[in-house]
């Protein structure tokens, strides 16, 4: 099989655009992949270190601010689509997969003008606008989350959940003695993002002192450029800082309780362990989609919602306390949001390219 894979921005399209590709490779071992992304983002140095094939396009998304430098924006675009249909007419492709970002309009707009089976992915509640424009022209939708099926044709649209779900089940545990922690107390994880957040840190570094005496601990991890921050602070003994750590799986699947944003990654990483979690949406997103990617695990019962214009040191402490005192209340989160995690969303989401492809 012969695939194009088209996603870029951020680690939320990247990542799980990976792990499509890994389970096409251990599938089919004779399998070709090409990765379409942008110039200047970060997947132009992650995917070509994975070893996978790598083109990038020169793209840019519409300025929402300025509405007359998006002739600019549109001019990208057509000279993207032309460019995508000689890359993708060199490579000829069974398929091409958009996993997120505007990279995938010009590419998988493309791909439908020269008549090549195509494909979306959908991670958060309210789709981007690539996804939406891409709706009428793709044959297949899936979506990570349930919410998202009213904003697709049903009769393309497949509810798969998040592909980082399936795939972090085979990341071995990490004992949060590693890290320091007592094995015998309850551990709390604090992560505000991949690269931390100005905002929570002000935030966070207040509610620090609150957990002085609790007795459960706490790690927070504060993101590299925020570290520093936290210098000045005297630490209760029951509380440790990290500035990043690529075990961030590892030391999940030995965490009690998650508090952090509500991106569709995280989310499928907090579910596909089944975490109870505390979610703090970022209110800086389009559409407001954390709070509606939250709101969704919220009304199942997995999580809790505190948001950013509402938290307190005070407030954060009560929802913990709440959530870690009460054994029934915990347990229902925990099996909520082990339910609502897709164990099996690499497996459906293959299935559905090979529908496809005819394999």
């Amino acid at each position: 099989m012969r695939v194009i894979v088209a996603a870029g921005g951020t680690g939320g399209h990247i990542y799980p655009a990976l792990a499509i590709i890994d389970r096409i490779k251990e599938r089919d071992k004779n399998s070709e992949v090409l990765y379409i992304g942008t110039t200047n983002r970060m997947e132009k140095d992650i995917v070509p270190k994975r070893g996978i094939a790598f083109v990038g396009v020169d793209i840019e998304g519409l300025n929402r601010k300025n509405l007359f430098a998006n002739f600019k924006v549109m001019k990208k675009f057509f000279k993207a689509v032309s460019k995508s249909k000689q890359i993708i007419s060199d490579f000829k492709p069974d398929i091409v997969i958009g996993v997120g970002g505007y990279i995938t309009a010009p590419v998988l707009y493309a791909a439908h003008k020269l008549n090549i089976k195509t494909m979306i992915h959908e991670q958060n509640s309210i789709p981007g606008l690539s996804n939406k424009f891409l709706a009428r022209f793709v044959d297949t939708i899936c979506v990570s989350l349930p919410g998202s099926i009213q904003y697709f044709p049903k009769k393309k649209t497949v509810y798969t959940g998040n592909p980082r779900s399936e795939e972090i089940l085979k990341i071995e545990k990490i004992s949060k003695t590693k890290y320091g922690f007592s094995p015998s107390k309850k551990l709390v994880l604090i992560v505000m993002g991949s690269l931390g957040s100005t905002t929570m840190t002000k935030k966070l570094k207040e509610a620090i002192l609150n957990f002085r005496d609790k007795n459960y601990q706490v790690l927070v991890i504060t993101g590299k450029a925020y570290y520093d921050d936290y210098s000045s602070i005297m630490l209760p003994d029951n509380v440790s800082l990290l500035p990043y750590t690529e075990e961030l799986i590892q030391i999940m699947k030995d965490t009690d309780l998650m508090v952090s944003r509500a991106g569709a990654s995280t989310i499928s990483e907090i579910t596909g362990i089944g975490l109870p979690s505390i979610l703090v949406p970022s209110p800086y997103v389009t559409h407001n989609h954390q709070y509606l990617n939250a709101k969704e695990l919220e009304d199942a019962g997995a999580c809790k919602i505190l948001e950013e214009k509402d938290f307190s040191p005070s407030k954060l402490c009560l929802l913990i306390d709440q959530i870690l005192s009460n054994q029934k209340l915990y347990s229902s989160m925990k099996k909520a949001s082990s339910k609502f995690g897709v164990k099996d969303s690499l497996t459906r989401i293959y299935q559905e390219i090979t529908k496809l492809v005819g394999e």
